[in-house]
């Protein structure tokens, strides 16, 4: 590949001439400047050489920069909409989270509240229940006690007044007996009279 013509000259142009004077100068000069020549003379050349490349691939990586750092900003940006709405979602949930645990445990206090008053309403009703049985069974005991005694007192009536008649029947008999002399037979009749009548009676 052959270099242009105007890059040439300018390669040509660039080379510094040496000095008027004595070979010795001339010497001295080249060997004192030669390392400034030559840099200065690379630099011409490469800048002629590379000149337009290097500026280009200098504008291409300024461009790259510049695009990476707009990309970086927005990927920050993007992140920090992304993260700030993550946070916000996960605020929301844990309020919404936060609150219907409050709610349940509201919800549990009343029921624990309503159970709880549920069960002393049970209580004194079986408190009640129970005072109630006892009045009644005392009273039913003090009844059947008295209807006992009644029926006690009444048979007891009963047997005296039975008693009394045997008793008064015996010494009219008794009385008849002695005063009519009655024979045995009579007397066995009248005993057996008697014991079948006490038999009935009892």
């Amino acid at each position: 590949m052959s270099l242009p013509e105007e890059h040439v000259n300018n390669v040509y142009n660039a080379i510094e001439p040496a000095p008027a004077g004595s070979i010795q100068d001339v010497n001295k000069y080249q060997f004192g400047n030669q390392d400034i020549r030559e840099n200065n003379s690379l630099d011409k050349v490469r800048d002629i050489l590379f000149g337009n490349q290097m500026r280009d691939v200098e504008k291409r990586f300024a461009r790259l920069e510049e695009r990476l750092v707009k990309d970086s900003a927005n990927l920050r940006d993007e992140t920090r909409k992304r993260l700030d709405s993550l946070e916000l979602y996960i605020k929301k949930e844990v309020d919404s989270l936060t609150e219907r645990l409050k709610k349940e445990e509201a919800e549990r206090d009343e029921l624990v509240k309503e159970l709880a008053e549920e069960h002393r309403n049970l209580t004194k009703c079986l408190d009640k229940k129970l005072t109630q049985f006892d009045e009644q069974t005392t009273l039913s005991q003090r009844e059947l006690r008295e209807h006992i005694l009644n029926q006690s007192k009444g048979l007891q009536d009963d047997i005296r007044q039975k008693y009394e008649e045997i008793l008064a029947l015996l010494q009219r008999e008794a009385r008849e007996l002695h005063h009519e002399k009655t024979d045995r037979f009579t007397l066995s009749a009248l005993f057996t009279e008697l014991a079948i009548r006490l038999k009935s009676e009892s």
